[in-house]
């Protein structure tokens, strides 16, 4: 292989109509320059490119377009990345003339590695201390547990979940300002319908709550992000509630500073406005010891949704809702006057799950082993992407990678040709924000899903995916 690049004529030639493009199509004609050179033979395999910087400057171009232009040919199967290695023009069996050009290699119809974000690896699901909880609470249901389901949700497991948060997570309550639910979905459209709106939300967050609340008569404002949580200083008086990830802002990661947790308690009680604090992660801290609930600081203004989705299964439809005093009666009044959401078995299999240590013991049990996912991901960008920054690491189930300007999407095309599904940033950005300061580049990678051994080889697609530095 060639140990030195070749300058920008050798690649190009000196016809090159970039001074006529417009600058959209640059990229375009400078892929299009490239594929020919390969096709002519006059940049035989193995031969080194320079480094986008560097042909950018040879070129007068953008160093976005060049790194785009280097990314898409990666993953179209022309040029080939690699750490220390640099980028060259991908192996073939010998140079392709015109008359015999290659298929551009067909995107995967399906992915074969899944780095999404949230959803825990199936294979963990504790089936058996799961089953044993089960048969005990089966034969120790009373009678009416087979009737027609409480709305407020089984009495077993309130109590179970109001002695599990107020230990694990400093949440203040009792079980009768617990209602249970299928998930912080479902209590969300309970919000919606009891509180009203507008409501005001973190500028990064699920688009699949913003959404569910829109299509619920709930409209909201984004608030900007920082390295210290949500910007809480920017709500209103406006603001019937707003929708905060505090434990481990979702899903640029960190926790709401201090201070900041103090101010939107204030706001709360000075306007008589909600905090509906979505407890996402809050169980999966790694470098410390959990950060409270909010819902601590007061019971009387800040509603806790929590759920089993990424600690046990998303397949185990149960969530809860601390609520304060006077929202438990038209909560329930809201779900009906029977239970039609969370099977009630499924409730006193959960309550005995937690009153055993089992839960206790699963979480522990899976926060070492997302943990060592965390530290092979992290570990894998180190040695084959030093060049990018890895954050949102001290906490949950996934991590941002962060991305030079302008190459997300390209990035995720890429990812797309290796086979492996992961997402942008940019999905989560609140519509409202687009052109806001804290607005960036970057993946977030779910490191939980896969089988441990499919792992490595989606962090080798992952690493391929990523632009050259």
């Amino acid at each position: 292989m060639t140990d030195s690049w070749v300058n920008s004529a050798e690649i190009l030639g000196s016809d090159l109509p970039l001074e006529h493009s417009a600058t959209g199509n640059r990229r375009s004609v400078l892929m299009a320059a490239l594929r020919e050179a390969v096709r002519s033979g006059r940049l035989t395999p193995g031969t080194r490119l320079p480094p986008y910087r560097s042909l950018a400057a040879d070129l007068g171009l953008a160093r976005n377009t060049v790194a785009d232009a280097y990314a898409e040919l990666v993953a179209e199967g022309w040029l080939a990345a690699r750490q220390g290695s640099g980028t060259r023009v991908a192996e073939r069996a010998a140079p392709v003339t015109p008359a015999h050009r290659p298929r551009t290699p067909e995107r995967p119809s399906r992915p074969v590695h899944d780095l999404v974000q949230g959803q825990p690896d199936p294979a963990a699901f504790p089936r058996t201390a799961w089953l044993a909880s089960g048969r005990r609470a089966l034969a120790a249901a009373p009678n009416d547990a087979f009737g027609p389901g409480d709305p407020h949700g089984r009495p077993e497991l309130r109590r179970a979940m109001a002695g599990y948060l107020a230990r694990v997570r400093g949440v203040r309550t009792s079980p009768e300002r617990i209602v249970l639910c299928s998930g912080a979905a479902h209590g969300l459209r309970l919000l919606a319908e009891v509180v009203g709106g507008p409501w005001a939300a973190e500028a990064y967050g699920l688009p699949f709550h913003r959404g569910l609340l829109a299509a619920h008569g709930v409209g909201t404002r984004p608030v900007e992000v920082d390295g210290d949580g949500a910007r809480v200083g920017e709500l209103t008086r406006r603001d019937r509630a707003v929708l905060l990830t505090p434990a481990h802002q979702f899903p640029t990661g960190g926790p709401l500073h201090p201070a900041r947790r103090a101010a939107v308690v204030d706001w709360a009680r000075s306007t008589g406005g909600l905090v509906v604090e979505d407890d996402y992660d809050g169980e999966f801290r790694y470098d410390r010891q959990p950060v409270g609930a909010v819902q601590g600081l007061d019971a009387e203004h800040v509603v806790l949704l929590g759920s089993v989705s990424k600690s046990l299964s998303p397949a185990l439809r149960i969530g809860w809702m601390v609520l304060p005093e006077r929202l438990v009666a038209p909560i329930v009044a809201a779900k009906g006057e029977r239970e039609q959401f969370s099977s009630a078995t499924e409730q006193l299999t959960l309550a005995d799950f937690a009153d055993s240590g089992a839960y206790d013991r699963h979480v522990r049990r899976m926060r070492q082993h997302h943990r060592r996912r965390r530290d092979q991901l992290v570990a894998a960008l180190e040695q084959r992407a030093p060049h990018v920054r890895v954050t949102g690491i001290a906490a949950g189930l996934h991590a941002v990678v962060e991305l030079p300007p302008g190459t997300e999407r390209s990035v995720v095309r890429a990812a797309a040709w290796q086979g492996l599904a992961v997402e942008g940033l940019a999905d989560y950005r609140h519509p409202g924000a687009e052109q806001a300061e804290g607005e960036r580049d970057g993946l977030v990678v779910g490191y939980a899903t896969p089988a441990e051994h499919a792992y490595p080889e989606a962090l080798e697609a992952l690493c391929r995916a990523l632009p050259p530095g």
